[in-house]
């Protein structure tokens, strides 16, 4: 290991972890209505004040986040509890069980719910996080009841908002791997700032882990499925069926070695290495280079039209995930893996001169154009979650 290049590539991490709290402090917060808009052009300005729901929950956890790891700084702690205030105040179903709406106008007066549970998913994160920081129970309950509400709408509870499954049950139905995994990040958080619950925590990131490797790994496909059916099995004869999402693979791998490092499960960390092995060595693109959207593992065609595309998150997820594996294993290709993404996202995701990074480029690495920095999936969370772990990961490497 050459600690001198590490230590440089620590220094850009840094760099660009300042400058995009920066950004979206000084261009998304809503200092009329609270909450944060993320639906910003290059440079920074607002183009729809629709808001998601889902970034007023990261948006609330990354700040609260930055405060654990740095020190608590008053702007961030400012803009954590801005967006967890207007969650609370605007973003909640109160007729449909408590359930999080998916977008509301910049007011917060309701626009959309979906079915999917991960609006409640960030809410509990960033009430955690905030709990953890502040030491204020009320927000510590609030994620247990948005915890325990996302765990019992997939373990048999009926969804109150009554919208049913995405296809008609009787033809069909399915698991989704982004249940298990997210709820295991969920967990993750929660048990670090409430330890008085660990014994509840483990065993539901267990079960989440087991649902993992029994229904979605599949080694003789050599990926991990989006879609299966509820007894995991591969329905292999549509395109839904067959969609593999190597960035997601990934997140989930470093979801996993976390767990793995709680629990000292040596043999996870060798399971976790392996769905990481086969995300990259299928999904990184080998003429352009980066990591292609959605792959199918029949190798047929996608069905998403952004199939080949290549958005920032997937490369948030491979540097969190290499660094960590290199740190548990000490192979040496992970920190290769590493090293060829840092310099991928330096020449096309970095944007020096206004700050943050490119969401959504082509398969060829330019930027869409009009280039955009924010939309209702992006905002301040997988880009500086990624550089603030980057940066922990570095450190406890050179000690």
């Amino acid at each position: 290991m050459d600690t001198t290049k590490l230590r440089e590539t620590q220094g850009w991490i840094k760099d660009e972890l300042a400058r995009s709290a920066s950004f979206w402090l000084e261009h998304g917060m809503d200092k009329v209505h609270g909450g944060v808009y993320t639906c910003l052009d290059r440079k920074g300005e607002i183009y729809s004040t629709d808001k998601s729901v889902w970034m007023q929950g990261r948006c609330g956890w990354i700040f609260a986040y930055l405060c654990h790891v740095y020190g608590v700084k008053d702007e961030w702690l400012a803009a954590s509890k801005s967006c967890i205030d207007f969650l609370e105040d605007h973003c909640i179903n109160h007729e449909a069980g408590g359930r999080l709406y998916f977008t509301v106008t910049e007011e917060g007066k309701p626009l959309r719910q979906r079915r999917y549970c991960f609006s409640e998913a960030f809410y509990a994160c960033a009430n955690a996080e905030y709990y953890g920081v502040t030491g204020e129970r009320e927000y510590l309950e609030r994620a247990h009841r948005a915890c325990n509400l996302y765990w019992d709408l997939n373990h048999g509870m009926a969804d109150p908002t009554n919208m049913g499954p995405k296809t008609i049950p009787e033809t069909r139905t399915g698991r989704a791997f982004g249940i298990p995994m997210i709820i295991l990040n969920v967990l993750g958080i929660l048990r670090r700032v409430d330890p008085e619950q660990t014994e509840l925590y483990d065993q539901r990131a267990a079960e989440c882990v087991e649902d993992i490797f029994k229904y979605h790994v599949k080694p003789g496909l050599k990926c991990v499925l989006e879609n299966v059916a509820e007894d995991g099995e591969a329905r292999l004869y549509y395109t839904e069926g067959r969609t593999v999402n190597p960035g997601h693979d990934i997140e989930g791998a470093w979801f996993l070695l976390e767990h793995a490092k709680r629990t000292g499960d040596q043999e996870l960390v060798k399971k976790a290495a392996q769905i990481f092995d086969w995300a990259i060595e299928a999904g990184w693109d080998k003429e352009y280079g980066g990591l292609l959207y959605f792959i199918d593992c029949l190798g047929k065609p996608p069905e998403a039209y952004e199939h080949d595309m290549k958005l920032w998150w997937p490369h948030n997820e491979i540097l969190i995930a290499s660094i960590m594996l290199y740190r548990d294993t000490r192979d040496e290709k992970y920190l290769d893996w590493f090293y060829k993404t840092v310099e991928y996202c330096k020449a096309h995701f970095s944007d020096p001169e206004y700050g943050e990074w490119y969401g959504y480029l082509r398969r060829d690495g330019l930027p869409t154009m009009p280039s955009t920095k924010g939309s209702t999936f992006k905002g301040p969370f997988h880009l500086p979650r990624c550089l603030s772990m980057v940066d922990q990961i570095i450190d406890e490497i050179l000690a």
